[in-house]
């Protein structure tokens, strides 16, 4: 939390003006962020990142973060109809269900909620899987994850997604629908969730012919 207006001012000699025309230009920049009733505090430091093919491990570390993972779920079971279509599952084939909370440094970052094919992946879940995924998937078989469908959508937090990224229910997110393929085989059907306040995504755009 920053000090109050007057004590800026005692402290570093300068007119309340000033004061105000610099908190204003920094809450714009966005290193600063005020709440009413409250005060004015530090913002946090906002992961912005291109879309491009990555796992979340890489990517945090190319923007000088330090990536960590809770694994919250794991199961053998049947998906739901759309991931099993997004697999190309037949009735009533298992899959692998995966959960987990990703963090940078330390800061709850997204939820990852994925399927995955398990004629192509034996014994994924005996696996240690807070480490990358997808460079498991390339080193232990064979699956390298070369393409993906994506799509992006804004939604309000439910209480259970809240709880796990330390938020309130109603805060913004970005989610991610993703079908990650290899060699032209979908492997995964995964869903994501970032807080919308942590996490920013950016593309370079032209015009077609």
């Amino acid at each position: 939390m920053l000090p109050s207006e007057r004590q800026l001012c005692d402290d570093y000699r300068v007119s309340r003006m000033t004061v105000r025309e610099v908190l204003g230009q920094l809450e714009s920049e966005g290193v600063i962020t005020r709440i009413p009733g409250k005060g004015t505090f530090v913002a946090e430091r906002v992961a912005r990142s291109r879309l491009h093919m990555a796992s979340f491990t890489d990517d945090m570390r190319r923007l000088g973060r330090t990536p960590s993972t809770v694994v919250l779920h794991t199961d053998y079971v049947v998906p739901p109809p759309a991931s099993a279509s997004a697999l190309g599952l037949t009735a009533n084939t298992k899959a692998y269900h995966l959960v987990r909370l990703r963090l940078a440094d330390g800061l709850p970052m997204s939820i990852d909620d994925g399927w995955y094919r398990a004629d192509l992946l034996p014994e994924l879940l005996d696996h240690e899987l807070t480490q990358s995924l997808y460079a498991l998937l390339s080193r232990e078989y064979d699956c390298p994850i070369d393409r993906a469908e994506q799509s992006v959508r804004a939604v309000a937090a439910d209480e259970r997604h809240a709880g796990w990224l330390g938020t309130e229910t109603g805060s913004p997110l970005l989610a991610f629908d993703r079908i990650s393929y290899s060699r032209d085989r979908a492997v995964e059907h995964a869903q994501s969730w970032y807080r919308a306040d942590r996490y920013q995504v950016y593309m370079t755009v032209s015009a077609e012919d």
